[in-house]
């Protein structure tokens, strides 16, 4: 998140109403839903599970048992069996 200053994007008559509930302080605007990125789509930390979780499922099929996976990638057996049992 960057800080932008008002008066350099928004024009004065809105920066006068904002200043009726807002004065020297910083407030954050939310980005609308259109326009919001999902977790780790930036950071690529999203594609890191989805392969890590692909390697499960495959491991999974191939027949290694829930607990062995649940040793190997250093998560729950219950995180095991949803990964596994998901239909995505």
């Amino acid at each position: 998140m960057k800080y932008v200053k008002a008066s350099t994007v928004l024009p004065e008559k809105l920066i006068m109403e904002i200043q009726k509930y807002v004065q020297g302080e910083t407030i954050y605007i939310p980005t609308t839903d259109s326009t919001r990125k999902k977790w780790g789509t930036k950071s690529g930390g999203r594609k890191f599970i989805d392969k890590r979780n692909d390697e499960i499922k495959d491991a999974f099929c191939n027949g290694m048992s829930v607990q062995d996976l649940a040793d190997e990638y250093f998560l729950s057996v219950e995180t095991i069996k949803k990964i596994v049992y998901s239909k995505r």
